[in-house]
């Protein structure tokens, strides 16, 4: 097994390129890039990529039969994919990618809370884990408001002559307002898509196959509602620019690098592993933000991060020494069963 070190070293490095994908997407936005045309063709060209992951994947080991129920829950999994891909690239069209960054790490506190609506968490403010999940939601909410609603002083300016990426000014308080809105959503969604993807892979154990049927079914229906939404026909037309660089960016290394990845290093270490890496995004967001694309750092924005950083971390504090007890109790619990049968029914609820 790989080092956590180097495995914190590709974490970031994922991190950085998800990051990146923002940055450029708001710098091709800015230069007239239709979002709704961007999620058809970055899904589209990441199909041969996840065609050859899978392939390479089942050579061995093919994958399990498909029925009719997991296609059709594989669509719905598309449908709340295609969602959150236009929610979150409409909110860094009216925001900033530092936002949406931000917005992002609200996912523990809503994953949180939709597992204790499903009962797949239990909620006890007699344990200090469930009372730390509950206060770091609390905060990591409040976090996310206090960036949205409040702007305050700026702290970094950049230079109207400087040459960035991004051709147009600031987006208006109200933009930015929907802009963090749209944002909170797409990370809700993505909550509730994490719940469902998991029963997904439980009856069906071939995530290779899960991510390339999903991401096709994304490509037809981000299609539907591109043509819907976009009627210039020249928003179709593929430019040699960096409207294509962003494109081909997003494919490669997001759509089918980013998650194939993300798998990988949740066999390895565990979900919670990747998920502590999130606020790692809004420093580098803002870096690469005011860096290249000439954006003004407000300090709401920074104290907003800091809020949600310290929830985030207070969210998985409390899920980490949960687990940490779990995995004493069990062996524990196998050391009475061998000396003392009924000893079980004390463990047992």
């Amino acid at each position: 097994m790989m080092s956590s070190v180097k495995l914190a070293l590709v974490m970031i490095i994922v991190v950085s390129l998800d990051m990146g994908l923002s940055n450029i997407t708001k710098a091709a936005m800015s230069r007239g890039m239709s979002q709704f045309v961007f999620v058809v063709y970055s899904n589209l060209f990441a199909l041969p990529c996840l065609v050859l992951f899978s392939f390479l994947f089942h050579r061995r080991t093919p994958p399990p039969p498909l029925t009719p129920s997991i296609i059709c829950r594989i669509f719905v999994l598309g449908l709340i994919s295609c969602s959150i891909q236009m929610l979150m690239y409409v909110g860094i069209r009216y925001s900033s990618p530092t936002l949406a960054s931000a917005m992002s790490d609200l996912l523990p506190a809503f994953t949180f809370v939709l597992a204790i609506i499903t009962r797949m968490e239990n909620l006890d403010f007699r344990a200090s884990t469930s009372c730390a999940k509950s206060i770091g939601t609390i905060v990591s909410i409040t976090g996310a408001l206090t960036m949205t609603l409040y702007e305050g002083p700026p702290i970094v300016f950049t230079s109207s002559t400087s040459t960035n990426l991004n051709g147009n000014g600031l987006a208006p308080q109200a933009s930015w307002d929907v802009g963090g809105f749209l944002s909170a959503i797409a990370a809700f969604l993505l909550a509730i898509l994490y719940v469902f993807q998991t029963s997904i892979i439980t009856a069906y154990p071939a995530e290779p196959m899960v991510t390339l049927i999903c991401c096709s079914f994304v490509v037809v229906q981000s299609s539907i509602v591109s043509l819907i939404a976009e009627r210039n026909p020249s928003a179709w037309r593929l430019r040699p620019d960096f409207e294509l660089i962003a494109i081909v960016y997003a494919a490669v290394f997001v759509v089918s690098l980013r998650k194939v990845t993300s798998i990988w290093v949740i066999r390895q270490k565990g979900p919670f592993f990747v998920a502590m890496f999130e606020p790692v995004g809004i420093v580098i967001a803002v870096v690469m933000g005011v860096t290249f694309l000439g954006d003004t750092l407000y300090l709401g924005s920074v104290v907003g991060a800091v809020i949600i950083a310290i929830g985030f971390y207070t969210v998985m504090w409390g899920k980490a020494k949960e687990e940490k007890i779990l995995q004493d109790i069990q062996p524990h619990g196998m050391e009475s069963s061998s000396h003392n049968g009924p000893l079980l029914q004390n463990i047992t609820p």
